[in-house]
C-alpha cells in the first residue's frame, strides 16, 4: 500500500512568496506569513509542518537581519568607506533568505521534511 501525500499546493505557494519577498521590499513574507499562520493548523501531524515551522524561523531570523542591518547601514552611510561593506552585507541577507526558501522547496518537492 502507498501512503497518501498530503497537498502541498498552499506550501508550494509560501515558498514562492518568500522566494519573491526579497524583490518586493518583504511584503510578500509578510504576506506568507499571515497565510502560513491560518494553513498550519491544516498541516499538524504531517511532514508539512516542518515546512512550515522552517519558513517562519527563515521569516523571523530575516526580519531580525533586516532591523539590524538597517540600523547597521545607517551607521555605515556615515562614513564613505563603509559603504560597500553595508551593500555586502545586504548582499549575504539576500542569499541567505534565498538559500532557505529554495532548500525547503526542494525537500519539499522531494516530499521531506524541512530541517
Amino acid at each position: 500500500m502507498s501512503e497518501t501525500r498530503p497537498p502541498t499546493t498552499t506550501t508550494q505557494v509560501l515558498y514562492l512568496l518568500h522566494g519573491l519577498a526579497p524583490f518586493t521590499a518583504w511584503t510578500l513574507a509578510v504576506v506568507a506569513m499571515v497565510v502560513g499562520i491560518f494553513a498550519r493548523d491544516g498541516v499538524r501531524g504531517t511532514y508539512l509542518e516542518t515546512h512550515m515551522s522552517w519558513l517562519a524561523r527563515t521569516f523571523w531570523w530575516g526580519l531580525l537581519w533586516i532591523v539590524a542591518l538597517s540600523l547597521a547601514t545607517v551607521g555605515m552611510f556615515l562614513t564613505v568607506i563603509l559603504i560597500p561593506l553595508a551593500l555586502l552585507l545586504w548582499a549575504v541577507l539576500l542569499v541567505w533568505y534565498l538559500y532557505r526558501v529554495i532548500r525547503g522547496w526542494l525537500l519539499l518537492n522531494d516530499g521531506k521534511p524541512a530541517p
